[in-house]
């Protein structure tokens, strides 16, 4: 695993249940601000199964970047710690945003 890699899964693992983070976020968290798109996209290459509460990881507008199943699995997640999600996957990001402290 690389550097950016681990410092992500650092981050994500952070994230208490009942509160999510957005991807922006969790790149300036781990020192690489602006690097939003590869956040996503490393989160993306998850395989099956992990442990990681890669759910607890939105856009900057409070929604759901995945689509279809993913999306459905996404909310269904969210929706069992707690959180507010719309059907179509959004949010209210400033009662759940975590701070990264």
């Amino acid at each position: 695993m690389d550097d950016f890699a681990g410092q992500i899964y650092s981050q994500v693992h952070q994230i208490p249940p009942g509160k999510v983070s957005t991807y922006g976020d969790i790149a300036k968290f781990a020192g690489y601000p602006g690097y939003h798109r590869q956040v996503g996209r490393l989160l993306a290459t998850l395989p099956e199964g992990s442990t990681l509460p890669w759910h607890r990881v939105v856009n900057a507008a409070g929604m759901i970047s995945q689509q279809g199943e993913d999306l459905h699995r996404q909310r269904q997640r969210l929706l069992a710690e707690g959180i507010e999600v719309s059907e179509a996957g959004k949010l209210p990001l400033r009662r759940y945003r975590w701070d990264g402290l």
